[in-house]
Order: structure tokens, then sequence, then C-alpha cells
């Protein structure tokens, strides 16, 4: 898993603090900017946390890249629906070089792996088998629609994959952009940072709070899991470990800040 924050709100504090005091100011939004200074603007959002004013920190927003992970991770995150994708497409790319995410538990154990390996691997030469037949098939047909050889071909070839994609298992590898606001990236923090979690989506929340947090430690001072800000809402699903986990989410920042 690769996780990199390409781009991000200039000032992110500056500019909740001061849409936060614009609400019950007189002056102007680039008067408030004007004076505002980073011990005010950390100030103020600390002062937001505490008393869960969160509209004003939807105006920061983070631009992540992602790569490495799982198409089923894709299936959780776009549940987020507050974000926006840009996500590698199967239709539109060939997946000649075929890359897939294999879980900790499986690869631990080498009877299991064998049994994902295998599996894998069949999915993928099932993959290129129908890709190769359907184009066979495609490419005749626009060339009787009167395309050149190689508008033909390269036709052909993407409608072969929008069929022959379907083999392909929850494992395969995707790549995407996403952009959350502020406010959802700690509401996606804390169900994601859960011990609860899914354990890839899990990983990525922590790569992404690790990315983000050293840019803005004040909006992302409480971000973590659920019971880093509170109690755990898990009720009798909760994992008992709350105590380690806002242990281990104040080492993360501890560390970062260094």
């Amino acid at each position: 898993m690769n996780v990199k924050l390409i781009a991000n709100t200039v000032f992110p504090e500056k500019v909740v603090a001061a849409a936060a005091k614009l609400c019950y100011s007189e002056s102007g939004a680039m008067k408030l900017m004007d004076g505002m200074t980073d011990e005010k603007a950390e100030s103020f959002v600390e002062m937001l946390g505490t008393i869960g004013h969160e509209s004003p920190i939807e105006h920061a927003s983070f631009t992540f890249a992602i790569e490495g992970v799982s198409r089923s991770l894709l299936a959780q995150i776009t549940r987020h629906r507050l974000a926006s994708f840009s996500v590698q497409s199967q239709r539109y790319v060939k997946l000649t070089n075929f890359a897939y995410i294999t879980p900790p538990e499986i690869s631990a154990d080498p009877d299991t792996l064998q049994i994902y390996e295998n599996a894998i691997q069949n999915s993928v030469s099932a993959y290129q088998k129908l890709s190769e037949m359907l184009e066979e098939r495609y490419y005749p047909q626009f060339l009787e629609k009167g395309f050149s050889d190689q508008e033909a071909r390269k036709k052909a070839e993407k409608k072969a994959i929008e069929d022959a994609r379907f083999v392909l298992p929850n494992a395969s590898e995707t790549k995407m952009i996403i952009t959350m606001n502020a406010r959802e990236l700690l509401h996606f923090f804390r169900l994601r940072c859960c011990n609860r979690a899914q354990w890839e989506i899990r990983a990525l929340a922590k790569a992404m709070l690790a990315e983000v947090y050293p840019v803005s430690p004040a909006l992302f001072a409480k971000a973590g899991s659920a019971c880093c800000s509170g109690s755990c809402p898990e009720g009798k699903m909760s994992c008992g470990k709350a105590a380690e986990i806002r242990a281990e989410y104040a080492e993360m920042k501890k560390r970062l800040q260094n």
C-alpha cells in the first residue's frame, strides 16, 4: 500500500478559524484572514473541537494518491459519499501486468496461500483467455463498420475487456485519487481506524491520518477511532481495548510531531 497526500487547502487551520469567526463577526472574511496568526488559528480550532462545532472544518480539504489497495477496499471506501473519487478503470485499462492484494492471514500459512494463489491464477488465466476470444469476435465486426485495422483492433480490445473483467477477483489491485474535507476525514477515521474495521481499510485510514496530521495537528488532534475522542460506541461489539487504542494513536501523533 502506498498513500501520499498530494494536495490540501493552504493554511487549513486559518481558513477554518476564519470561517467559524465569520459567523459571529461584523468583519469580512479577508480582514479576518489578514489578522489570523498561526497561534490564534490553532487555539480557535482546538476550541471548535471542544464544543463540537464541526461545520467550519468542511472548508479544509485534502487529496490523497493511493496505490496498492484491492477492489474489495474500493467497495468499502466509496460508501463515504461525501468524498470524491477517481479510480483506475478495469473497463479501459487492460490488466496485462496483473497485481493483487493478499490478506496477511492467508499469506501466513503455506497451505492457505497456495489455495489463494491458485484461485488468483485461474481468474487471471480466464481473464486473458476471454479477452483474446472476445477481441477476435469483435474485431471483424468493427472492420465491417468501416473502421481502419488499427481502430478496429483498439475498439475490439476495449469491448472485450469490458466483459472479461467480470471474472477478476476482489483481490485485484487498484489505484485511486481521493479528496475529502476535514469533517468527512474525521468521520472516516472514527469508523475505519476502529479495531472492528476490516484490516485493509484500517491500514489505509492510519496511513491517511499519518499524512494529514503533520499538516494540520489542531484539526486532527482527536483523530483516530471513535474511542480516541470519547467512549466506544460499539456497545457489546466493542473490542474492549479502548485504552490501548488511545495510547497507540497518542504515540503515533507524538512521533509524527518530532
